[in-house]
């Protein structure tokens, strides 16, 4: 059992972990400083993805339940790539 609340754990750091880097991004002025924040949210959204994949092979979660937060991870993660290219293709001053 400790081993699951082990995985909570690291699941709940890693999911919180990408709103925070994006908030954190936002307000940089530099472009490479934006991206470098929201690809931290990337591979942050990359762990949380590992963490349901991992849950569904130990049986921790059903087969229902890992398709719609793998749905929720794809979603997320369209969106987290259409605002790092709208930043890539806009001006901003470094």
């Amino acid at each position: 059992m400790h081993e699951r609340f082990g995985l909570c754990s690291q699941f709940q750091r890693a999911a919180v972990s990408i709103p925070a880097n994006i908030a954190e991004g936002y307000r940089k002025i530099g472009k490479a400083d934006k991206l470098r924040f929201l690809n931290i949210s990337q591979g942050s959204l990359e762990e949380c993805r590992y963490y349901i994949l991992l849950s569904k092979d130990l049986n921790y979660i059903t087969e229902n339940d890992y398709n719609e937060l793998t749905k929720s991870i794809e979603d997320t993660s369209y969106l987290l790539n259409a605002y790092c290219k709208g930043i890539m293709n806009r001006q901003f001053e470094e």
